[in-house]
C-alpha cells in the first residue's frame, strides 16, 4: 500500500465512500467533489488492485483518488473500484493518511439495506466523539442503536484512537440509490455547515448514479477477466 500526495492539508475533516450498498459513498463523495470544486491531490495503490484506470470525459479517473477543497479544508477519498477482500488494509490506509495530516475527523458514508421503501429516507450516526454526538443531535440525526456494519466502514469503527464518525442511511436498492445518496449529502451539508444548494442534489446524484455505476461495472468486468486469464491453465 503507498499513499501518494502532492500537498499535505493540517487538520482537514477526511470523508470517505466506497462501493458499498447503493453506491451511496461513492456517489455522494463524487457529488461532493463536484460542488466543492475539489481538486485531486493525491491516490492511495494497492498491488493487489488491478493495474487498471477509467477514462471519463477525457480525464484518467484513479480506482482511489484523494481530493482535496482548502475552502471547507475537507479530503476525500473517493473510490470506483472493488475493493473487496482489501478491507482491513483500506481501513489502516485511512487511518494512516488521518494520523499523517492530524485529521480534526473521518466520517464515513455508508447504506444500509431496508428491506422496502418507506415514506421517509430514514438517517443516522455513529461517532466517537461526545461533541460531534451534540452535533449531530443539534441537526437531527438519531444514533444508530442496533446493526451489523461490514466492509471498510466497520473496520475504520474499530480504529479507536482516531475520531470516527459514519453516516448511514436507509437503502432498499443494491445498485445505486440516488435518492439516498441526495439525503446523505443533506445531512453532511448540515452536519458541516457547507452552505450546498439543496435543489439540485437529487438530479446530480441521479446524473452521477449513471457514472459511476458504469465506471464500477467497467472496474467488475476487467477484474472478472484479469482473473480469467490468471486461472487458465489450457
Amino acid at each position: 500500500m503507498k499513499i501518494n500526495l502532492t500537498k499535505k492539508p493540517k487538520n482537514p475533516t477526511i470523508i470517505e465512500g466506497f462501493p458499498g450498498f447503493g453506491l451511496i459513498g461513492t456517489i455522494s463523495t463524487e457529488f461532493l467533489i463536484d460542488q466543492l470544486k475539489a481538486e485531486c491531490i493525491g491516490t492511495i495503490k494497492f498491488e493487489d488492485i488491478p493495474a487498471m484506470v477509467a477514462i471519463h470525459d477525457g480525464k484518467v479517473v484513479h480506482p482511489i483518488g484523494i481530493f482535496y477543497d482548502q475552502k471547507t479544508n475537507i479530503l476525500i477519498v473517493h473510490v470506483i473500484t472493488n475493493v473487496q477482500g482489501l478491507e482491513w488494509e483500506l481501513a489502516d490506509a485511512i487511518a494512516q493518511l488521518a494520523k499523517q495530516l492530524a485529521a480534526k475527523e473521518v466520517i464515513s458514508l455508508e447504506g444500509v439495506a431496508t428491506p422496502a421503501p418507506t415514506e421517509k429516507t430514514r438517517t443516522f450516526c455513529y461517532t466517537n466523539n461526545k461533541d460531534n454526538k451534540k452535533k449531530f443531535s443539534d441537526v437531527g440525526i438519531e444514533p444508530l442503536r442496533e446493526g451489523i456494519i461490514i466492509g471498510v466502514t466497520g473496520a475504520l469503527l474499530l480504529q479507536e484512537d482516531l475520531p470516527i464518525s459514519a453516516v448511514f442511511v436507509e437503502t432498499h436498492s443494491a445498485l445505486p440509490d440516488s435518492k439516498a445518496s441526495a439525503q446523505i449529502i443533506e445531512v453532511l451539508d448540515k452536519y458541516l455547515g457547507l452552505k450546498l444548494s439543496p435543489k439540485p442534489l437529487l438530479e446530480q446524484a441521479e446524473k452521477f448514479e449513471q457514472k459511476i455505476k458504469s465506471l464500477v461495472e467497467k472496474s467488475k468486468m476487467t477484474m472478472d477477466e484479469q482473473k480469467k486469464k490468471l486461472s487458465y491453465v489450457g
